[in-house]
């Protein structure tokens, strides 16, 4: 609320809590006195996904993505790593309007060492991996587990894994992911976060109106986050390269 009023004389101002309780203890005002007035206010939403680990479901966010992306005028980007962190949260100073920027505990892996090999623009995806025969779309700390799950299938099975970094969730990326469907025929979704209204969500709802294929959901299959290491918890959600990678092979 304090946020909003200074958007509306002018500011730019960031607020920043854990992610769960940004979207699901915060909703109201985020909605009413952010989205409604549409004003500039830039919300940093951290320990998302399980990133809190034994801090358990009071503490995990599976469900903020879901609540954000279907606010209007709500603009939701999820990072995967420090750099992308860097340039989104400059790129968001100058979008329009409010911005979701969903980020870990900060113990996510490296996927851009420096911070000139990442670029960044609001609502374009990235190719980080070429492939044909199946396109995986991540977005935060499983694009780094999707790109670890490409090359096992690539070493094991000789299958050609197309990974695209889908950092901005709401607006998607449509015309890239419509492109990869078409040339590749499947497509799996992989996201820290419920299956329901997230990554997964915003990608199917683009494909069953524009380029029909089938689509594999990876995430939290509708259940509450438990309590245990972060790395623990993200293999028993199949959300780690093994795990993610077993997923695809199945798949096709």
């Amino acid at each position: 609320g304090v946020a909003a009023g200074l958007a509306q004389n002018g500011l730019i101002p960031f607020a920043s809590t854990f992610a769960i309780f940004a979207s699901a203890r915060s909703l109201d005002q985020v909605h009413t006195d952010i989205c409604y007035q549409n004003v500039p206010v830039k919300i940093i939403a951290t320990h998302a996904g399980t990133s809190f680990g034994q801090a358990g479901s009071t503490h995990h966010a599976l469900i903020d993505m879901a609540c954000m992306r279907s606010l209007p005028h709500m603009t939701v980007i999820c990072p995967c790593d420090g750099a992308e962190t860097y340039h989104a949260v400059k790129a968001a100073y100058s979008y329009p309007g409010p911005v979701y920027i969903r980020i870990n505990r900060g113990f996510d892996q490296i996927v851009y060492p420096k911070l000139e090999e990442c670029t960044f623009e609001v609502g374009k995806a990235k190719v980080m991996n070429e492939g044909t025969d199946i396109t995986v779309i991540a977005c935060g700390s499983c694009v780094y587990q999707a790109m670890q799950a490409a090359q096992m299938a690539a070493a094991d099975a000789g299958l050609k894994v197309r990974v695209l970094n889908m950092h901005t969730i709401k607006p998607l990326d449509e015309e890239l992911v419509v492109a990869a469907a078409k040339e590749t025929g499947k497509v799996v979704t992989v996201e820290e976060h419920s299956v329901i209204g997230g990554l997964g969500g915003a990608v199917c709802e683009c494909l069953s109106e524009k380029a029909p294929v089938p689509v594999k959901r990876i995430g939290v299959n509708d259940v509450f986050g438990e309590s245990g290491p972060a790395t623990a918890l993200l293999e028993k959600y199949g959300l780690d390269a093994e795990g993610i990678y077993k997923q695809i092979k199945e798949f096709v």
